[in-house]
């Protein structure tokens, strides 16, 4: 069982802890959760690479492309209301 832990070189753990700060982040209104969402999705995609899983890559690269137009979005909003 201990194997199975790092069967993907700890990949899937770091992505899954990115992913929830990044939800928490989100959910306190704070900017910088798209970014770490962003780096959770990078790792789901090199997992979903590691293991062969077209969906896995192709889910975050769209997830991974709406935090980024979450967080531009985000960005205007701040500059306008300056």
């Amino acid at each position: 069982m201990i194997d199975s832990l790092w069967k993907y070189y700890g990949i899937d753990w770091i992505a899954m802890i990115f992913t929830f700060f990044g939800i928490y982040f989100l959910g306190n209104k704070d900017r910088k959760g798209f970014v770490v969402m962003m780096s959770g999705n990078a790792c789901w995609i090199s997992l979903g690479v590691f293991v062969g899983s077209i969906g896995l890559i192709l889910a975050n690269a769209v997830f991974f492309s709406m935090n980024m137009r979450g967080l531009f979005k985000w960005s205007k909003e701040k500059i306008s209301s300056s």
